[in-house]
């Protein structure tokens, strides 16, 4: 059979929730951030964001936490064919939080949990013959259902020439050695555990664990004494992680020393958060293996990849892409608080993002003035309107991928909460904030940008920025320090950024304008997602906007073309300047889809069944439009 994986991972499979507080205790901590968890769980979906073909093998819960495992899994590009839903038990949970730089309590609620009835009928021999690799760790070991299913599953592995490793993963409290609040304890002495162990593994090619965790595997708390002890029973390469000293790799005979062993550069950082830095370090040394790398290449990726790791909140969403360990390698430490390290964390965040949109077809009904103007109006009617075109884009969208809609939470807060969980990209308007022409002005009083905080992480933050060529610099200066708090505030609440620019003044339909105030976006350390940018004069213009795009940023998501304001003209002739460049992901279109139907709708004149048929042709017509003369571009361009 084909080996298409390059790896399967089999055990704990797990939600982290993580005080989002730094420097209290567990107790103190006022708020969580969600994040898949779990050794095996963490290990497939760092190993993917390597570029390794990676499934895991566990079980999850029938609700809300065992969806979100699988879904975040196939975000991160992992085979979830394995992954089972066990009608009858919850998905495992830890709390977590970081005391200091040497506490990080944890709590695992784990009581006949879903990833613990893992079984053999679970372990499907010719799933795991199309693996590479399968890593198991050693918590599923220490109950005899799921050990069974382990066993089998390396047997098979290494019945079809698959390579096997173990990552020892000592967890006292997971082995019923202390109690729930002993979470953080990483060893206790225990002659069982060490006996369970060490029957296990002649099973492995790759044997990984820190020297307590050889301890453990080896019987003794000398750790060159247990390195031999692990030697007798298996001829697998040990990878002895070694804190602060980096780690060596001994594939014969142990040395006197630990500084004999074959090891890789260390980086000199600050430890931020070490909880999941473990899984991190086998991702990347996973990633060297398996492809071929030597041990110091292979020792390399993986001390970078547990740099990076315990330099960030969480564990799964800190570990790097390939594209930025390769720039992490490439570039080295500038700042030893690497999550302080701007250029690195924006390479981190575009290259680790949730969804590919690689085409967007966006119908804008975020709020204007045109909707209160309208005869027969109010708040309540552009509420339900504004449903209709949330049901005018599914319609169109009919759950294909590309398509979005924009709305906000002033009378659209129930077409809001209905677009999510649709398999559309949803802009929502910022309006709490806007930038003017003759200054700033900061409408509302909510925290946070506009309580950022409240919105799911399906949403992308829309702000528009008015700006003039003849402000002078007070006022630009004051503009960019509130696109700064905007930018900082979708990032902070993992939110993407979509700016769109909306000039004014002699120049603003000027290339200089325009590519001027992306400049000075870039210039102040903001990155958008998106640029929403309205249609200009001439092809030169776009060409000089791209350019300065795509220089300062070239894992920008892309352009959005808006055609708010307009005129219902030919729109083959207004895309025709811009279609062509490959910045150009989509547009975004309102009026022109909602207007007519609006007016007649709040006057009463048109039931909803007959406008949302209305607003679904205007919209389906424009999306063929441009899908024409995107493809029409393409091609001359080809």
């Amino acid at each position: 059979m084909e080996k298409d994986l390059d790896l399967i991972t089999i055990g704990r499979s797990s939600v982290d929730l993580y005080g989002a507080q730094v420097g209290g205790r567990l107790e103190d901590m006022g708020s969580f951030q969600k994040y898949i968890g779990g050794s095996p769980t963490n290990m497939a979906a760092g190993t993917a964001r390597l570029g390794l073909r990676s499934a895991l093998i566990t079980r999850v819960g029938d609700e809300h936490m065992g969806r979100f495992i699988r879904e975040e899994l196939e975000r991160e590009g992992v085979d979830t064919t394995s992954v089972i839903t066990d009608p009858e038990r919850l998905t495992a949970l830890v709390l977590l939080g970081i005391r200091d730089s040497e506490r990080f309590p944890l709590i695992f609620y784990r009581a006949d949990c879903a990833d613990m009835a893992l079984c053999d009928e679970d372990i499907d021999p010719s799933f795991i013959a199309r693996a590479r690799c399968v890593t198991v760790t050693g918590t599923h070991l220490s109950h005899p259902r799921t050990e069974s299913a382990v066993i089998k599953a390396l047997k098979l592995a290494r019945a079809a020439g698959a390579r096997t490793a173990l990552d020892i993963d000592y967890r006292p409290n997971l082995w019923g050695l202390s109690g729930h609040g002993d979470g953080e304890n990483r060893y206790i002495e225990s002659a069982q555990v060490t006996a369970k162990l060490k029957s296990t593994l002649h099973l492995f090619d790759l044997i990984v664990g820190t020297e307590e965790e050889f301890h453990i595997a080896g019987g003794s708390k000398d750790t060159v004494e247990a390195l031999r002890a692990v030697r007798s029973a298996c001829a697998a390469t040990l990878v002895c992680k070694r804190g602060p000293m980096g780690a060596a790799a001994f594939t014969g005979a142990i040395p006197d020393s630990l500084d004999d062993g074959e090891s890789g550069p260390g980086f000199p950082i600050e430890v931020f958060n070490v909880l999941g830095a473990g899984d991190g370090f086998m991702s990347g040394l996973l990633k060297g293996w398996l492809t071929g790398q030597d041990w110091r290449t292979a020792l390399t990726y993986a001390n970078a990849c547990g740099a990076l790791a315990v330099s960030r909140h969480g564990c799964t969403p800190a570990y790097p892409s390939w594209e930025e360990l390769r720039f992490f390698l490439r570039r080295g430490v500038k700042a030893r608080a690497l999550r302080k390290d701007a250029e690195l964390e924006h390479v981190h965040w575009a290259t680790n993002r949730r969804r590919a949109w690689p085409e967007l077809r966006v119908f804008a009904f975020d709020h204007c003035k045109r909707f209160e103007d309208m005869d027969g109006t109010s708040p309540e009617r552009i509420g339900r309107f504004k449903k209709l075109c949330l049901d005018a884009a599914l319609g169109v969208a009919a759950g294909k991928n590309g398509y979005g809609v924009i709305c906000d939470g002033l009378f659209g807060r129930e077409a809001l909460y209905g677009a999510t969980g649709r398999g559309l990209w949803i802009g929502r308007s910022l309006r709490e904030l806007q930038a003017g022409a003759s200054g700033v002005t900061e409408g509302g009083s909510e925290p946070d940008c506009g309580a950022l905080d409240e919105w799911p992480l399906e949403s992308a933050v829309r702000f528009r920025w008015r700006f003039s060529c003849g402000d002078g610099e007070v006022v630009w200066g004051s503009q960019e320090r509130l696109l700064e708090r905007v930018f900082a505030a979708a990032r902070r609440n993992r939110l993407e950024l979509v700016l769109e620019l909306d000039g004014s003044g002699a120049e603003a339909e000027s290339d200089r304008s325009a590519a001027g105030a992306i400049q000075r976006c870039y210039d102040a350390g903001v990155h958008p997602d998106w640029w929403l940018l309205a249609p200009t004069a001439t092809g030169c213009t776009w060409s000089r906007v791209c350019d300065s795009i795509a220089v300062n940023d070239p894992y920008v998501r892309g352009i959005l073309v808006s055609l708010r304001g307009v005129p219902q003209v030919d729109p083959v002739a207004e895309v025709n300047g811009f279609a062509g460049h490959s910045l150009v992901k989509g547009f975004a279109a309102g009026e022109r889809i909602f207007g007519r139907a609006a007016r007649a709708w709040m006057k009463g004149d048109l039931d909803d069944k007959a406008a949302v048929a209305e607003m679904a042709s205007a919209f389906g017509n424009l999306c063929r439009d441009w899908d024409r003369i995107r493809t029409m571009s393409q091609e001359q361009a080809a």
